[in-house]
């Protein structure tokens, strides 16, 4: 039985199909996104997004959709499905499918009449291209099928609309045309592995709409060009392969590369597969050299503490040993360089903030815990001694080390922890001065450093470990059984906040048994749900639990009450550290949960956020590497608690 199967009903019914997502991804930055039923409710979905460095560092739309049509008899039956204004959808190709499956590779199936047609998309592992196989599977007549491509040519935060400026020319090559709108965009070449014949018919469809952008409080229509069409006949039994991309096909080798494709695939067959397929379609490598993380799709680019945090569950979770050090080769040198010349990476984004460097060091803990301790020593130990000893020497620009050994931090004026929401620049949360996270790191990577350096004293770095544990305490300990999330010495933040668990999951920590224990035990009751851990207490003042609306609204939202679902990992990890053996049924439990995700929102991944109040909607970004990350952390330790 399929894992990922959706039947008529679900498809028919669009309040159900259109709330499912489907993601494609290359290791270039390139992707294909839509609905399960292929009608685009995003301006970031589309058939082939891909980046065009010559342009921007953004994303670009090329192909938006290619509606397909089915003609009998003279009778014309067509499979597209687009959303017009007044909730008009037109042609509704939907009423057609039979159902959908995702196991391998993204399969539909229809039915017209006597027709029955599938067609299964492909996204090249290593090119910009999209490849689409059409199989007539029965047909009592002849059959023509017809292609019309739907033109963007646009960059993924933008629209387009009908204007003069578009260049309608076209070239024909091997089965097929190229063609490109605009100056400086690259040739979009459409190919088929067998002769077509394309007509050229130029129209704008105007007034497309995107619901999700409207929902957001977005300019959501737009106008899409379409220069042609291509007709080609189709006989029972055989299958058809269209490509699109932006360098030529070799035709006659579309079905061998299509086979290819799906054979190095991991068929999505358990909550495992789902969740290894969606880590590696994180993996970055937009250039010959350096190999990166996506932080997530679809507009999410590499992120310094995103990468860090979601790495070890990226690769080493799902063994991709070899991974985790190229991307780390390519990462220690942009943190490097930051810390000699005050330079900004121009791919790793945000490595200036503060706390980068504390869940740099981590990461290499959690390959030593993976791996061993003396392949880390060899390949880390130099890097982790440069980290310690700039933050120790103050050469941090927004971090210091004050008297008591634990760090402070100004973000006042400034968002420099993970929840940067902001509004008119201004961080949502300002969290400033000692922040509980960034000082659990710090007790727990200088600890790290001690037993990765042999496990003796140092000299200069065991007096400030022994400073912390009381300093620790002081600071963030309350006598209401949990720890305060900021403290500037003289106010402190009682707001109830997930980051505290840092303190109780870290393998270093400056907690007692017993604190750990009730600090669990508060998150537990006041910030679980069964998708992660809310942002903020309901008990806490400003609590707002749905991520809706305008952007300004969701700004405020985010970090007052949605739930984080990368926190559910750090927080699973503190269960079993407490309970052991014991706690296991409850974690599989709450897994249970996130693979109920699976077949929701962005099918076979998961979301950035969720709202933290019922139904838990998935909000953000429809695949986060954070998220990912922490759950397959945890279906890891799972299978160590388990014996696997």
């Amino acid at each position: 039985m399929s894992y990922l199967k959706f039947d008529k009903t679900i498809m028919i019914n669009l309040e159900e199909s259109l709330t499912r997502e489907v993601l494609r991804t290359n290791q270039k930055g390139a992707y294909h996104c839509t609905t399960v039923v292929d009608c685009n409710t995003r301006k970031y979905h589309g058939l082939l997004v891909m980046p065009v460095p010559e342009l921007d560092d953004d994303n670009h739309v090329i192909l938006s959709s290619l509606d397909e049509t089915v003609i009998q008899h003279k009778a014309e039956f067509n499979l597209g499905l687009h959303k017009y204004g007044g909730d008009n959808y037109s042609p509704k190709g939907h009423k057609y499918i039979r159902e959908y499956t995702s196991d391998t590779v993204p399969r539909t199936l229809y039915r017209v009449g006597g027709v029955i047609f599938s067609k299964e998309k492909v996204f090249s592992t290593y090119e910009n291209r999209i490849m689409i196989k059409y199989t007539l599977e029965e047909a009592h007549s002849a059959t023509t099928l017809r292609f019309r491509p739907f033109l963007a040519f646009r960059n993924v935060n933008t629209l387009t609309y009908e204007n003069g400026n578009v260049n309608r020319s076209y070239t024909e090559i091997p089965n097929g045309i190229k063609t490109c709108m605009y100056p400086g965009y690259p040739e979009l070449y459409m190919q088929f592995n067998k002769k077509v014949n394309f007509v050229f018919d130029p129209h704008w469809y105007k007034g497309i709409e995107y619901p999700k952008e409207q929902e957001r409080g977005y300019p959501y229509q737009e106008d899409l060009y379409v220069p042609g069409y291509f007709e080609v006949p189709i006989k029972k039994g055989e299958s058809i392969y269209f490509s699109a991309g932006d360098t030529p096909a070799t035709t006659t080798k579309l079905k061998f590369l299509h086979e290819v494709e799906i054979e190095s695939r991991t068929p999505r067959t358990s909550f495992y597969n789902c969740l290894k397929n969606s880590a590696k379609q994180f993996y970055f490598h937009p250039t010959e050299k350096g190999a990166y993380l996506l932080a997530g799709y679809p507009w999410f680019k590499v992120r310094a503490r995103d990468l860090f945090l979601a790495l070890p569950g990226c690769t080493l979770s799902i063994d991709d040993q070899a991974k985790f050090e190229e991307i780390m080769d390519t990462a220690i040198p942009a943190v490097r360089n930051f810390m000699e010349n005050g330079a900004l990476d121009r791919i790793i984004h945000e490595i200036e903030e503060p706390d980068v460097l504390l869940w740099a060091v981590w990461t290499i803990q959690q390959y030593a815990r993976s791996v061993n301790l003396e392949r880390t020593k060899a390949l880390y130990l130099d890097f982790v001694k440069e980290i310690i000893y700039y933050i120790k020497a103050q050469k941090h620009p927004d971090m210091k080390l004050m008297e008591n050994g634990l760090l402070f931090a100004n973000g006042k004026e400034k968002a420099i922890t993970w929840m940067n929401s902001t509004i008119n620049g201004k961080p949502v949360v300002p969290r400033s001065g000692y922040i509980v996270e960034f000082n659990a790191l710090w007790y727990n990577i200088l600890c790290f450093y001690t037993e990765l350096s042999g496990g003796d004293p140092i000299e200069d770095i065991d007096p400030i470990i022994k400073q912390m544990e009381q300093s620790f305490q002081e600071v963030f300990v309350n006598g209401y059984n949990y720890l305060f999330d900021s403290s500037s010495g003289s106010t402190v933040d009682w707001s109830v906040r997930p980051n505290m668990i840092l303190a109780v999951t870290l393998p270093y920590s400056p907690l007692t048994k017993q604190q750990k224990r009730a600090v669990l035990d508060i998150v537990t009751k006041e910030l679980l749900i069964p998708k992660g851990l809310r942002s903020l207490s309901p008990k806490s003042e400003g609590y707002r639990a749905y991520y809706i609306g305008a952007q300004y609204d969701r700004d405020l939202a985010c970090h007052q009450g949605v739930a984080w679902p990368w926190l559910l990992g750090p927080y699973l990890e503190a269960y079993l550290n407490i309970y052991g053996r014991s706690g296991v049924s409850f974690v599989e439990r709450m897994l249970i949960s996130m693979e109920e995700e699976m077949s929701l929102h962005c099918i076979g991944t998961i979301s950035e956020l969720f709202d933290g109040n019922p139904p838990f909607t998935g909000r953000g970004a429809i695949s986060f590497a954070l998220s990912v990350a922490a759950i397959l952390r945890v279906v890891e330790l799972l299978k160590k608690y388990n014996g696997e």
